[in-house]
């Protein structure tokens, strides 16, 4: 098949829409599909040479304000004429909000059929940084989606909530986890010396320190004795972190090698963030062995195996992660149980696996497209 792989963020940009394209882009090349990538164009400067197993095509792009980490599309001829000379077979449009609209838009114009893969939680957005709009963010994304020929959903949360608000096509598609890169054997006792000098447990977040994500929930457990934080990642709301949690260590971005033996250096990994969709980080942790503290709601809800492979709690509900906290560093056999069943889990849940589903929900959606073809 030849894909056209329509994102609204791409590396060298570090976040779960990214990872989950480029990760998309990889599986088909290796299956032998031709697939090309398009993406808003990264900041100057900030290349990712050689990540990219297929084409990229950048369409020019401007920060979002306020957040200058995300790049926003600007209208371009590149789309439309990416899909013309690839001679598409189908695209696939992975988180459409701006740039993924425009490929929806071209895909119908040309006949080409169209996948969208969900994967943000854009009521929830509303809801942070806004206040209200939760139904408008909805009737934005039921006008998109509405207009694919398949919705995929990452988590039945998910799933549940596009067919509540009248999205017709959804079906489940999760994601994959590179269960080589996070292991456990990769835990240092060095790095973990470094973070932790008197022997603390360490308690590890990684993501996007941004609002909506509310790390701030980690100041109870950062006042525990015997506790230390440590967050990885980047963003606007780094600087009032900082103060929120003033004895954590912040490891700015990480990714890599680095980050999976940080990951596996963890003795419990907490996720804060009540708006994900699926929440790759949390099967990171797992895939390392870490036993894992998140919100019920949301992609946890499908990942964490609440008294067994970590423990889920209310979200935005700052005492009951430290008591989570707080029980876990009580008892080590409880984590090292957690951890091990944790790795167990995701041991199946490969991008190979999902990749090879993700190219069956394709066929299948060519074959329906043909057969209405032939009837009409």
């Amino acid at each position: 098949m030849r894909v056209v792989i329509v994102t609204e963020s791409f590396p060298p940009d570090v976040n779960g829409v990214a990872h989950c394209a480029l990760q998309t882009a990889r599986h088909l090349v290796d299956r032998g599909h031709a697939p090309i990538v398009v993406a808003p164009a990264p900041a100057p400067g900030n290349k990712a040479a050689g990540l990219s197993p297929c084409p990229v095509v950048h369409v020019p792009s401007l920060p979002l304000p306020g957040y200058p980490q995300v790049r926003v599309a600007l209208p371009s001829r590149r789309l439309a004429a990416a899909l013309i000379e690839h001679r598409a077979d189908i695209v696939h449009l992975a988180s459409p909000f701006i740039l993924g609209v425009r490929g929806m838009a071209a895909a119908a114009r040309l006949g080409i059929p169209a996948v969208a893969i969900y994967q943000t939680d854009l009521a929830g957005y509303a809801r942070t940084y806004v206040g209200a709009g939760e139904a408008a963010a909805w009737r934005r994304i039921r006008s998109v989606h509405s207009a694919a020929d398949l919705t995929l959903a990452p988590s039945s949360v998910s799933l549940t909530d596009l067919e509540a608000h009248e999205v017709p096509r959804v079906k489940l598609w999760q994601r994959g986890v590179d269960t080589v890169r996070f292991r456990p054997d990769l835990r240092d006792e060095k790095l973990r010396r470094e973070l932790a000098p008197n022997g603390e447990l360490i308690v590890g977040y990684v993501g996007r320190l941004a609002p909506e994500k509310h790390v701030e929930l980690l100041a109870g457990a950062s006042a525990l004795p015997g506790v230390r934080v440590v967050v990885v990642g980047d963003g606007p709301s780094q600087p009032n972190l900082e103060e929120a949690l003033p004895g954590a260590v912040f490891l700015g971005r990480r990714t890599g090698e680095d980050l999976a033996r940080i990951f596996a250096s963890f003795d419990v990994f907490a996720h804060t963030g009540p708006f994900e969709t699926f929440c790759q980080t949390v099967q990171e942790a797992m895939a390392s062995g870490v036993p894992v503290i998140a919100p019920a709601a949301g992609g946890p809800l499908d990942l964490v195996a609440h008294g067994r492979t970590g423990l889920l709690v209310p979200p935005r509900d700052a005492g009951a992660v430290r008591d989570a906290v707080q029980t876990l560093a009580a008892d080590p056999t409880l984590r090292a149980e957690y951890g091990a069943a944790a790795r167990t889990m995701v041991e199946g849940r490969t991008w190979a696996a999902v990749g090879d589903q993700l190219i069956g929900h394709y066929a299948q959606v060519l074959k329906t497209r043909n057969k209405t073809v032939v009837a009409a």
